[in-house]
């Protein structure tokens, strides 16, 4: 017997770092997602493979069906060993969320495939955590909280194929479908940086920066309505251009555009975590020649990522 689950990966359009205290964000799910298959074995034992887009089999462990004690130790590999613990610690608090989880289970094939580069920051934890949660019936929201941490927008791309505006109120996720289909979509394009940037430890940084937050929500927020509803690529433009210029102050960092871009014709905005994974860039068919000569090669226009 087989099952499968399927989520779909994200990028955060608006409200990076202050959706975690409150602020209405723009967030949109990728055609691009994470794929788990579990097949029931008789081995005693969870086998688990996880497969990258290349067909490359990047992690495989053995875990003891009861306990998920893992039966392989690689004890020189500290990456293995963090991912390791990492599925060990979601596996135990998904059994606790819902202690029939793999109980009286003989044994387990397991394998997760990636359609998307795991540097992309696209969302290969949270695609993986949604699919468990579904897999053991369980609060996917909640099965983050208690082991990765996060604000979970990316949760809510997972579960849902259109864009959305992702809110927590009073610390529960609220998740609203939204029509964002600009006229100027066109003129959209995402390029990644080439390196990926650690989700948690720029959350830490920013929870330790001293501005004041509520008024930051409040700007954001409006911005995000704002993003939603413009029709003009202009008025886009200086709405996510005010965002950055609101993040660098609180962050007390230089915009990317400042940073690397800075004879860029059009408007750029950083996505997610600053420093790396995708920024967003308006322009028109020769946006991406600008950036491949400075050598950023992967790019798409926003319909090819975009659900």
């Amino acid at each position: 017997m087989t099952k499968e689950f399927y989520s779909n990966g994200k990028l955060l359009l608006t409200g990076e770092y202050v959706v975690l205290d409150g602020a209405l964000s723009l967030a949109v799910p990728t055609i691009y997602g994470q794929n788990l298959r579990v097949t029931q074995t008789n081995s005693n034992s969870i086998t688990w493979s996880s497969i990258d887009v290349a067909n490359n089999t990047w992690f495989n462990a053995t875990f003891n069906s009861d306990t998920f004690t893992v039966l392989n130790d690689k004890l020189n590999d500290e990456a293995w060993i963090n991912t390791a613990k990492t599925l060990q610690q979601i596996l135990k608090e998904a059994q606790l969320l819902n202690p029939n989880f793999l109980k009286n289970t003989k044994g387990l094939a397991v394998e997760t495939k990636l359609d998307f580069n795991r540097d992309w920051g696209l969302g290969s934890s949270s695609t993986l955590i949604n699919n468990i949660a579904k897999w053991a019936n369980v609060d996917a929201f909640k099965l983050l909280e208690n082991t990765m941490g996060g604000s979970g927008y990316d949760i809510a791309c997972a579960q849902n194929n259109t864009p959305i505006f992702y809110q927590k109120i009073n610390k529960i996720p609220t998740t609203t479908t939204i029509n964002f289909n600009p006229l100027f979509v066109d003129n959209l394009y995402f390029i990644h940086l080439n390196k990926k940037q650690n989700s948690r430890e720029a959350i830490a940084a920013y929870k330790k920066c001293s501005f004041n937050k509520d008024e930051l929500v409040k700007n954001i927020t409006e911005i995000s309505k704002n993003i939603a509803n413009t029709s003009s690529l202009s008025s886009f433009e200086a709405l996510i251009t005010k965002h950055e210029e609101l993040l660098s102050t609180a962050l007390k960092t230089k915009t990317v555009k400042d940073l690397l871009f800075k004879d860029f014709t059009g408007a750029i905005k950083s996505l997610g975590a600053w420093g790396g994974d995708f920024i967003l860039a308006t322009g028109n068919k020769t946006t991406p020649n600008y950036f491949k000569q400075k050598g950023y090669n992967t790019i798409f226009r926003y319909t090819d990522l975009i659900k």
